[in-house]
């Protein structure tokens, strides 16, 4: 019996990791539109009904993959920090580094990462906690390098500024040939500058 119960709890976790995965690739190929509980059923190769068991609609699907890359997120900013052989600048760039990849690579979801989450209360409750998790790794960050009195002033700053450099980059309007910039280049000087303003006081 005790086995069966296994079985199912298992099987179940790999339908719902099944279904999140295939949502993911259809919001990657498609943007949010392309995501329906039908489509994403069918693309995880589950019975119709099985995507409903698990998510009750389409926001809350969303909501989930978004908490999932939020955490993911986190996760790689915890790793950075921990490295004791990185100084808190370049720790710093390698942070804001790992956001904009996403923005460059997947677009659709590092838009749905920043939107107001929608659907069930679980949904949203575990995207806020994501969310949070997420942005105490980034202070944390930003406070080795600044302090902890100016980290909140600086994050807003730099994150900021990684928007909107991750969203003129891939919108095509941050050519080498107009600005004679790359976005790493950009990253390095805003980190740079904001070192240079907290030494001197």
């Amino acid at each position: 019996m005790v086995m069966h119960m296994v079985s199912r709890v298992e099987s179940a976790a790999a339908t719902r990791r099944a279904l999140l995965d295939a949502a993911a690739d259809l919001l990657d190929s498609g943007g949010p539109d392309a995501v329906t509980l039908r489509a994403v059923g069918a693309r995880a190769g589950v019975t119709r009904g099985a995507p409903y068991r698990h998510f009750p609609d389409k926001d809350s699907l969303l909501t989930t993959i978004a908490a999932e890359a939020l955490d993911q997120l986190a996760d790689q900013a915890q790793l950075v920090r921990a490295d004791p052989r990185l100084p808190p600048a370049d720790t710093l760039h390698r942070a804001l580094e790992a956001l904009m990849t996403i923005g460059r690579r997947r677009p659709h979801l590092y838009r749905l990462m920043f939107a107001s989450p929608s659907g069930a209360a679980a949904a949203v409750h575990a995207a806020a906690q994501a969310a949070n998790r997420a942005m105490d790794e980034f202070l944390a960050i930003v406070g080795d390098l600044v302090g902890a009195q100016h980290a909140r002033r600086f994050a807003a700053l730099l994150l900021t500024s990684a928007h909107g450099i991750t969203d003129m980059e891939v919108n095509g309007h941050l050519s080498a040939d107009k600005w004679h910039i790359t976005a790493e280049e950009l990253v390095s000087t805003l980190v740079s500058m904001i070192h240079r303003h907290v030494r001197n006081g």
